[in-house]
């Protein structure tokens, strides 16, 4: 697969997520290596239907800047830095703009023109309910 091809079936793995829609499945090897903060590292198909099930209880939806995500290529792995927003479950919306800013990054490898790979570097904290945290390392308005 070339850069551009990596790059379409990265776009397409976004909108089917958005879409929640379970072809998602199809894009990845069998044995997938997902990495999500608060989820841990796994392996295999149905660790992303669990996944992808656990996050759909947290969320009423979310969606991805599909348009606007920024690629680096390093061969076999592709470098996504990108911006989300969405709803959750309380119908809370997120980013709140101030602490949440909807930014992810996610390392994409490949293999066989499949995904066998996506860690997904993002605050799982979306609407910024982590008051312990927020209050050590916020700054007061400048």
């Amino acid at each position: 697969m070339d850069f551009e091809q990596k790059k379409e079936l990265i776009r397409k793995c976004f909108q089917y997520i958005d879409d929640r829609d379970s072809r998602v499945l199809e894009l990845y090897t069998e044995d997938v290596e997902l990495l999500f903060p608060k989820f841990g590292r796994h392996h295999g198909k149905a660790s992303i239907k669990i996944f992808a099930e656990r996050l759909s209880k947290m969320l009423n939806y979310l969606k991805h800047d599909i348009d606007h995500l920024r690629f680096l290529d390093a061969g076999e792995t592709v470098v996504v830095e990108g911006r989300e927003w969405g709803e959750m479950s309380d119908g809370t919306q997120f980013p709140d703009g101030k602490i949440s800013q909807g930014l992810f990054c996610n390392i994409f490898e490949f293999r066989d023109e499949l995904i066998c790979s996506v860690r997904i570097y993002v605050d799982p904290d979306f609407p910024s309910h982590d008051d312990a945290r927020i209050k050590a390392l916020a700054i007061a308005s400048v």
